[in-house]
């Protein structure tokens, strides 16, 4: 791998967790705290990113591979909170808030799952 990707993952990363931040910031504004909705948003709207990007990469092997790195690894990488969710619903289940922290578990799945599928079989239409 160039040295020239290793920057591009690192650029990515730096603006996949201020957006990440940005968007968890404002979706707790505007929805509040009854679940990590910022997580939950991030993790679907990224699901399906990579899934219609992954597509489109594999389907045009003349996009510069610094390029794909950067944004699926770098920034998208940066981005979705798989981590952060593992963290946020074991606090709701020691918190004692069980059936919040199923919901969490369920929606992160079920939603996360179909919007990379969406992704996936939008890029092909394309």
């Amino acid at each position: 791998m160039s040295e020239l990707s290793f920057l591009a993952i690192a650029i990515g990363g730096g603006c996949g967790s201020v957006a990440r931040f940005l968007l968890a910031r404002e979706m707790w504004r505007w929805l509040g705290n009854f679940l990590p909705y910022g997580t939950l948003a991030v993790n679907v709207l990224g699901s399906f990113v990579l899934g219609w990007l992954a597509t489109v990469f594999l389907d045009r092997p003349e996009i510069n591979s610094a390029l794909q790195l950067g944004v699926a690894v770098g920034f998208l990488g940066a981005f979705t909170t798989f981590s952060t969710f593992s963290f946020e619903s074991v606090q709701l289940l020691l918190s004692g808030a069980v059936w919040r922290a199923a919901l969490n578990v369920t929606a992160n799945a079920v939603a996360c799952l179909g919007m990379c599928y969406l992704g996936m079989q939008l890029a092909r239409l394309s």
